[in-house]
């Protein structure tokens, strides 16, 4: 156990080290030019732009700055973000408090129907069913993140009224002080049009894996004893469908935090992703450095879950790791 706990920690450390070093090589080529991003478009004498790149450390070279960020770093420092003018770790948590929300209703929600509508369409292979459910997944499998937000604002916020448009709270509340009946009709629709990128895929790959489980021979052994279509189901192929269901589930958290950027985007939901395109669009090296880490450290820690979760889902796992 211990042995694994080091390879884990040392594959972590890496990943962050690789993440970090490409994202600021990217930042350096950036056509951004990060002072007048900070300024404006108010024009600065040569003096007064020298005092602003002395004052964040911009009139170094890019290894040092690099250097000097990276030691920081591991003293905990992630350095002040130019926008804010507040600690980097400070804006990441205020921010990112928003979006686990979000990203966690529509990680459920996308599971759950993902789960639900695979099984469905299993159970009733090659019905009008399972076709609707099929062309269903195919056409949202290429419908984009963005576009999705779109038509769901036009019709249930524009069209029907139903739903606000934008923003975590009401305006002019902030979100500490709205209700949670204000928070959740804020929520609904951009972890809609978050969730429903992720369903496709899951109930794909829970179809496929149920149809092979039903053609299987202890499936054959199962309606022999009278077992119906769906007892065999939930008795027998849900456990057998857990395991790549578990490993889409958490592997699609790298594609719900980048979906919840656009997300964010279209319904100026105040999360983590507003922030992340704020900081490129501005030249905030120190907070894009930052999420990019935060990031990182997020989905590998999903990935780990996952593999912690296997051997519960599988005893052959289990049983194999003991060996």
């Amino acid at each position: 156990m211990a042995k694994k706990i080091l390879q884990n920690i040392l594959k972590m450390l890496l990943l962050l080290t690789a993440v970090s070093i490409i994202t600021f090589a990217l930042a350096e080529l950036s056509p951004i030019d990060t002072v007048s991003a900070y300024i404006g478009e108010n024009s600065l004498s040569p003096e007064r732009r020298a005092q602003i790149e002395e004052y964040w450390g911009l009139d170094e070279p890019a290894v040092t700055r690099y250097l000097k960020w990276a030691g920081n770093i591991l003293h905990g420092d992630m350095g002040t973000s130019m926008i804010y003018r507040k600690p980097v770790a400070s804006v990441i948590g205020e921010r990112f408090s928003l979006s686990i929300r979000l990203m966690f209703v529509s990680w459920v929600m996308s599971g759950v129907f993902g789960l639900m509508l695979g099984l469905i369409a299993s159970a009733y292979r090659g019905s009008f069913i399972d076709k609707a459910i099929k062309v269903y997944c195919l056409i949202n499998e290429s419908s984009p993140a963005f576009w999705i937000g779109m038509v769901l604002l036009l019709i249930f916020s524009v069209k029907l009224g139903w739903l606000p448009m934008g923003l975590a709270s009401p305006i002019g509340v902030s979100v500490e002080e709205a209700s949670l009946s204000d928070r959740i009709r804020h929520i609904i629709l951009p972890a809609m049009a978050l969730s429903l990128t992720g369903i496709s895929k899951i109930t794909l790959q829970v179809r496929e894996k149920m149809i092979q489980v039903a053609e299987s021979d202890h499936a054959l052994f199962a309606r022999a004893r009278g077992e119906s279509k769906w007892q065999f189901i939930l008795r027998h192929g849900l456990r057998n469908v857990m395991l790549p269901f578990i490993t889409l589930q958490f592997g699609a958290l790298s594609e719900l935090f980048g979906g919840s950027v656009l997300a964010e985007t279209v319904f100026t939901y105040p999360g983590l992703g507003n922030v992340t395109v704020q900081s490129a669009l501005k030249g905030d090296i120190p907070l894009f450095l930052g999420i990019a880490l935060f990031s990182a450290l997020f989905v590998f820690t999903g990935n780990l879950i996952a593999n912690i979760l296997y051997s519960a889902a599988d005893p052959r796992i289990r049983e194999g790791g003991r060996a």
